[in-house]
């Protein structure tokens, strides 16, 4: 397989020809050739092929060609060349999401900045849009999807079911609706490479981690929907822990639980934007206001051993690893953020007080001259755990936000794993480089699962 970067132009001739500059000719080795078939997507023609005098890659294709197959614009994009007749054009990437609060100018609401940069970045290699479940024929095997336009806006077209699909659907209550199970069974049944599967939920990714020795040894004890008398033997023995929805996001519905044997039991969580703290004397009496305050819906917590991270003036740190596989299918650390605690805070998250920093700022301040290996080995184990949650997670996995703590003894700890991870950390100005290599590497882990890898030409 070889694969080649041209410029798409059309035509408008009505005949199923295509025209080749002569170097594009040459480096396809389709010199003296008369027919060339030609795919986009799960479309494809047989077309008369001809030269014509142009330096540089370009190929051009009539009307009778581009509306056959649906190519949707023009502009750079690639070819894969699987044999010496059969070139595919593309490759075609869709990005599913949806969004209740749309408008012309933002089609995928407050998601709309993030969509329109990951189109941008990928434009030059591949033909990348972005759909809704709403916008799949699946009876004709086409797309209604929104592509970028020259002005930085939007327009749609109809092309063939996608090469990739990248899923940044938002909501976790619609992701388990039957109609999206089936829409992702869907692109599985037509080989069609599909990731982010689903959002994870906190129990998920501890019991899919039970197993594996070499992930354990990175995890806080965690019990899901335990009983009463498992959270008090778990008070005894860490001292503290945090007790936490497992489908939560953002540190909402967090509570810290903190044992002191001669001072009695403590609560702190986040109420209507303020910080609380409650001494209870009995735990008892610290289950009633759990309870009264959850009720049945505490059958959906989980309970997790407390580490005493390292700490910035009294507030504990903890790190977003935000984790990519490349184009060639490695995982690798794109994006680290650090967090700052806000003083009395539950958790670190900015919106609760809490305040970003690079890691080399807050290793540096709490690990001096091991900042640096500190942060390597971080960044190791941080690869090792995302190749044991690939290993025991049944679908395909692109992209992960871990969250890390790190112990005063340097240890690694990881407490969260997010499929579908935000991307806040890449607002602090030292770490927008970094939330741009995380578009390319989206672009680049398509480009391999498309398939259109190979000597570049």
């Amino acid at each position: 397989m070889s694969l080649t970067s041209c410029h798409v132009h059309f035509t408008p001739s009505s005949d199923k020809v295509i025209h080749l500059s002569g170097s594009l000719l040459k480096s396809l080795q389709l010199s003296g050739k008369k027919t060339v078939h030609l795919k986009l997507g799960k479309e494809s023609i047989t077309a008369s092929l001809k030269q014509i005098k142009r330096p540089g890659h370009h190929l051009y294709l009539s009307a009778g060609v581009r509306n056959t197959i649906r190519v949707p614009k023009s502009g750079s994009v690639s070819l894969l060349q699987a044999n010496e007749n059969d070139i595919k054009l593309g490759p075609l990437i869709g990005v599913l999401t949806d969004t209740s609060a749309r408008s012309t100018a933002a089609p995928f609401g407050s998601r709309t900045g993030f969509i329109r940069q990951l189109l941008r970045t990928g434009e030059s290699k591949a033909y990348f849009f972005a759909f809704t479940p709403r916008d799949i024929n699946w009876q004709r095997q086409t797309v209604y999807g929104y592509f970028l336009n020259g002005q930085n806006g939007w327009h749609r077209r109809t092309v063939p079911l996608p090469d990739v699909v990248y899923n940044r659907l938002s909501s976790r209550r619609a992701e388990t609706s039957s109609s999206i199970i089936s829409l992702r069974e869907r692109f599985v049944r037509h080989k069609i490479p599909f990731f982010n599967w689903s959002f994870f939920d906190k129990s998920d990714v501890y019991q899919m981690l039970d197993q594996d020795l070499e992930a354990l040894q990175h995890l806080p004890e965690s019990i899901n929907n335990p009983k009463p008398e498992k959270i008090k033997e778990m008070l005894t023995k860490h001292q503290f822990l945090y007790y936490k929805p497992s489908a939560g996001s953002l540190g909402i519905g967090i509570y810290r639980l903190t044992y002191h044997p001669k001072q009695g039991y403590f609560a702190r969580y986040r109420r209507n934007g303020s910080n609380v703290l409650l001494r209870f004397t009995r735990f008892q009496s610290l289950m009633r206001m759990l309870q009264g305050r959850h009720g049945s819906g505490l059958n959906r917590y989980v309970c997790q051993q407390g580490i005493r991270l390292v700490e910035i003036d009294g507030c504990p740190l903890d790190f977003r690893f935000h984790m990519h596989k490349n184009g060639e299918n490695k995982w690798v650390p794109v994006g680290i953020g650090a967090k700052k605690a806000g003083r009395g805070s539950v958790t670190t998250h900015v919106k609760n007080g809490g305040s970003l920093l690079t890691p080399e700022q807050a290793l540096s301040r709490t690990f001096g001259d091991r900042a640096e290996d500190v942060l390597e080995k971080a960044k190791r184990v941080s690869v090792k755990l995302c190749e044991a949650i690939e290993r025991n997670f049944p679908h395909m996995l692109g992209e992960l936000g871990l969250d890390i703590g790190i112990d005063k003894d340097g240890e690694i700890w990881m407490f969260e794993a997010n499929s579908k991870p935000g991307r806040s950390i890449f607002t602090h100005p030292a770490l927008r480089a970094q939330g741009r290599d995380s578009y390319m590497h989206i672009v680049d882990h398509c480009m391999y699962l498309s398939r259109f890898k190979g000597s570049e030409e």
